[in-house]
């Protein structure tokens, strides 16, 4: 055209398009589709001072406005032990606060009466065990895919192991996702087992196992267990086969018939293996196909770690499981202490802060737990950190300190032990550092950790359990 200057174009699209970026980049807005995250997009990224606004950051809602939380003002927390004696422990809470103290925090609730204390009666149990007055502890250890494969659950293990005694791998469920990945026991396993679980409900006759799964077989279903070459891992002594209401279920196990029965929701099958086997095979054999929950290695004393992974939970789930098969597992196999370590599902949404949407019912998760296996000690592992991808760089996301209040709430509300993970590890912007660090502790999903990270975080409850037992013993 006639009258227009061409030579001006570029200029004029570069500078238009320049302006629709910097408009863009001051929305503020980022958003996520399943587990990945969209960076924002921020063309002044490198002239501001501050990459996460104060309005992303969580107030500290458990806090009293002085440092310690708001839910434990006692300096005391007064325990009974099963004799009756009357114990006055330090309440932790009353010095520290909960989103820094990387120790474990104690917490009393009156509905659980005074021997229901935070790990009071757990800790009782170790001093037990250590002494000779008892033959086995169990913990029971739930969590998501952070702990799956026996991470962290199998180097807490054999740490207790090695102070307290036994050998063992504990609950093994019939069949698992990631049994080619866990190095605590070789397990293999046909394919036509029917597995019923948290994502599959079962027929209204067919209880869930503890593990969240049960597992019914088919005419040639069979699971196969064998030991590792590993310091108390390397044998199988006593073993255990757990499984639901039977009518008299034909299997066998090393060739040898059994015959499984009973109508209980919790019914067990103990075993002693012929001298110079080292592993076993079960088969379903004739009979009803009875439901299976798994199978345990234990040896006739000592401390056991239950792993109870289960992947793309977030607790909530443990509503589904029955009262009456709870309660029947505590009968048969009982447990002084429940871990419930979950938060890397629940944080999808890095940039959501308000969890009142998982609080609701997880609360009614704690309060049917709590009342399922009275007299057990529970802690709860407040979430790990987590980064995403803000601007140009990782960052903490500000979901973590929000859930982490959640969490500790629950904690001094339902009388249970409470563990930061999140300031255990190294608080904010730690996962970055174990992601990216020399030898990485982290997955490059800024979320899990890997064979190392695992064992260092186990080292560090471990850490944290044995320091509480230090200090109720009077160990020095």
């Amino acid at each position: 055209m006639p009258g227009k200057n061409k030579a001006a174009y570029p200029f004029l699209i570069i500078a238009g398009s320049l302006a629709c970026l910097v408009a863009l980049s001051q929305l503020n807005y980022s958003f996520s589709f399943k587990d990945f995250q969209f960076r924002k997009l921020d063309m002044l990224s490198d002239i501001r001072t501050s990459t996460v606004e104060d309005k992303n950051r969580p107030a500290l809602a458990g806090n009293s406005g002085d440092g310690r939380p708001a839910a434990a003002t006692d300096s005391v927390v007064k325990v009974k032990d099963s004799t009756g004696t009357v114990t006055t422990l330090p309440n932790p809470d009353a010095h520290h606060d909960f989103m820094s103290y990387t120790g474990i925090m104690q917490y009393a609730a009156s509905q659980y009466g005074e021997n229901g204390a935070g790990m009071h009666a757990f800790l009782q149990a170790l001093a037990e065990l250590k002494a000779g007055k008892r033959k086995k502890v169990r913990i029971a250890y739930f969590g998501d895919s952070m702990i799956e494969g026996d991470l962290i659950t199998g180097d807490l293990r054999d740490s207790l192991q090695l102070f307290f005694g036994g050998q063992g791998v504990g609950f093994v469920p019939i069949t698992s996702v990631v049994a080619s990945f866990r190095t605590t026991i070789t397990h293999t396993f046909s394919k036509d087992w029917t597995d019923y679980s948290y994502k599959k409900d079962p027929p209204a006759n067919i209880n869930l196992g503890l593990s969240g799964h049960t597992f019914v077989p088919s005419s040639s279903s069979w699971a196969k267990y064998s030991p590792v070459k590993k310091p108390r891992l390397d044998k199988f002594d006593e073993v255990a086969v757990l499984y639901g209401p039977a009518g008299n279920t034909g299997i066998t196990v090393n060739d040898k018939a059994y015959t499984l029965s009973g109508n209980a929701t919790v019914n067990r099958l103990d075993l002693r293996l012929d001298s110079g086997q080292q592993g076993m095979t079960i088969k379903y054999a004739s009979g009803a196909q009875s439901s299976l929950y798994g199978v345990c290695f234990e040896s006739d004393n000592g401390i056991y770690v239950d792993n109870y992974s289960f992947r793309g939970i977030s607790g909530v789930e443990l509503g589904h499981l029955s009262a009456d098969m709870v309660k029947k597992m505590q009968e048969e196999r009982p447990y002084d202490l429940v871990v419930l370590h979950y938060g890397a599902n629940v944080l999808w949404k890095p940039e959501l802060t308000d969890y009142s949407w998982y609080e609701r019912p997880m609360t009614k998760v704690m309060d049917a737990l709590r009342n399922d296996f009275p007299g057990t000690s529970f802690l709860i592992i407040g979430t790990a950190d987590k980064s995403y991808r803000k601007g140009d760089h990782y960052v903490t996301a500000p979901g973590v300190e929000a859930l982490l209040s959640v969490q500790h709430e629950l904690a001094a509300q339902h009388g249970t032990a409470y563990w930061n993970l999140y300031a255990a590890m190294g608080g904010e912007g730690s996962m970055v550092k174990w992601v990216e660090s020399e030898n990485p502790g982290a997955n490059k999903d800024y979320t899990h950790f890997n064979r190392l990270g695992a064992s260092k975080v186990a080292a560090l409850l471990y850490k944290a359990i044995m320091n509480e037992y230090s200090q109720t013993n009077n160990i020095q």
